[in-house]
């Protein structure tokens, strides 16, 4: 039940932050964000999918225990 609640809450943030960079998936914030997590190659489209909400379900569980 956790992990559906943290995959839940990680693609509601992972919502979030694509609304707060304005979809702008090209721009600064998001190049740097590929760079600095997979730096020269990039992995597998399933790779990249896990990847993605690991780092949402992370964004979920470090917001929730500040309490934001």
């Amino acid at each position: 039940m956790r992990t559906l609640l943290d995959t839940i809450g990680g693609i509601y943030q992972l919502a979030r932050l694509a609304c707060l960079t304005r979809f702008r998936f090209r721009g600064p914030y998001w190049t740097w964000r590929l760079h600095t997590a997979f730096g020269r190659g990039y992995p597998s489209r399933g790779e990249m999918l896990h990847g993605v909400l690991e780092y949402g379900r992370w964004m979920h569980r470090t917001r929730r225990m500040r309490g934001l």
